[in-house]
């Protein structure tokens, strides 16, 4: 219990503290995809927090995994370094960081549900196109380490400019 309230109260903080310095910009998000292993519809919504360093954002995302007769829970808090191509508008993305998935089930066996908290390691590969307006569309494919589910190929939205 006291892991979870740690997490909560890390995730509340970190926009908060991202936006206390003048340059730092917070773009939410939403992102919907499918994960293998537990075989899932995924969805969910993050933040990427630019402006920290030079090609790089810190991009925390809330995900909830269907399927497979397990729901998941997942907090990811990536670090993703942005790759420049000249003469073009997409931005190639690689990076990684901390996960932690919360998976529930039921125990047909004694008719209770269960569940298992676990970390892991997320390795990151993706690309940024932006619009017009100055938001952007993303796609990624996400491997897990550990016991994390094992791959993800999700896509979304941020909001911001």
């Amino acid at each position: 219990m006291l892991r979870k309230s740690l997490w909560a109260a890390a995730l509340t903080l970190l926009p908060a503290l991202a936006l206390a310095a003048p340059a730092v910009t917070v773009d939410p998000g939403v992102r919907a995809g499918v994960s293998i292993s537990p075989d899932q519809l995924v969805v969910g919504g993050q933040l990427s927090v630019r402006n920290l360093a030079p090609d790089w954002t810190f991009d925390p995302s809330l995900e909830l995994g269907l399927g497979d007769d397990v729901t998941v829970i997942a907090v990811n808090l990536d670090a993703l370094y942005h790759l420049r191509l000249s003469g073009s508008d997409w931005s190639p993305y690689v990076g990684g960081g901390l996960g932690v998935a919360t998976m529930s089930w039921d125990d047909d066996l004694d008719l209770h549900d269960r569940s298992d908290t676990d970390l892991g390691l997320n390795v990151v590969l993706g690309f940024r196109v932006p619009t017009r307006s100055g938001q952007h569309w993303f796609t990624e494919l996400r491997l897990g380490v550990n016991d994390l589910p094992d791959l993800k190929l999700v896509g979304g939205f941020s909001f911001g400019r």
